[in-house]
């Protein structure tokens, strides 16, 4: 019989010096069922390091928005949904899974959380198995008709830059809408994403017959509005 295997789901939230201040991770099996999960505020970063922030986002991004989401934080502190945990308990806690599951690494941008992480000094490189979900929806899911056709339903377009390029969006929420037919707002916060997001685009994903053979990294000049969206 062939050993079950399991995935590790890993989501940050990060500061402007770019550590982690809130971090996620879940391991489940290729059906999604959770074995084991983990939620916590990083106890040398929160409350020491300001939230990231965008001085030209007037959204969650935005520098005004930081105040209401640290309150948020020291609800979930409060209510028990996080607790303040030791860059050391955190590699412990990766450790354990490791040892008892040896899971495949991923995440929504397996690059940008694995940076923080370093950053942080949070160990991920003892996953030697691993790949990126956002290249796997890319891959899998974002270059289908039936998803630029919700695209053009939904609206999901990003913005035009200063050069004139706009490109689809290929986001979790974007993804999760299509696959659920219900678009709602990432929370953004780590666990909360991975259930609401991340961890149904994985499900998805791994029932695809050769899904593997079908990643394939995000670039934004193959998500081009005008090569893909042709006027009639």
């Amino acid at each position: 019989m062939a050993k079950k295997q399991y995935f590790l789901i890993v989501d940050t939230e990060t500061t402007i010096t770019d550590k982690v201040v809130d971090f996620g991770a879940v391991v489940c099996d290729r059906h999604g069922v959770i074995v084991a999960q983990c939620a916590v505020m990083v106890q040398s970063v929160f409350g020491v390091d300001k939230l990231f922030y965008n001085a030209g986002s007037a959204a969650i991004w935005a520098e005004s928005s930081i105040a209401k989401r640290m309150g948020v934080y020291n609800d979930m502190l409060e209510s028990g949904t996080r607790m303040l945990a030791s860059v050391n308990a955190i590699n412990r806690w990766l450790e354990k899974v490791n040892g008892k599951y040896t899971p495949v690494l991923t995440a929504y941008n397996l690059a940008f959380d694995a940076s923080k992480c370093a950053n942080t000094n949070i160990d991920l490189n003892i996953f030697a198995d691993r790949f990126c979900l956002w290249a796997a929806a890319v891959g899998n899911i974002c270059n289908t008709k039936a998803y630029r056709q919700y695209i053009v339903d939904n609206h999901r377009f990003n913005n035009v830059t200063d050069k004139g390029n706009m490109t689809f969006s290929t986001t979790a929420e974007s993804v999760t809408g299509y696959l659920t037919g219900n678009m709602t707002d990432e929370p953004h916060t780590s666990i909360e994403d991975i259930i609401g997001y991340e961890l149904p685009t994985l499900i998805h994903i791994l029932k695809k017959r050769d899904w593997k053979d079908k990643v394939k990294p995000y670039a934004w000049a193959q998500h081009q509005v005008k090569d893909w969206f042709v006027a009639k």
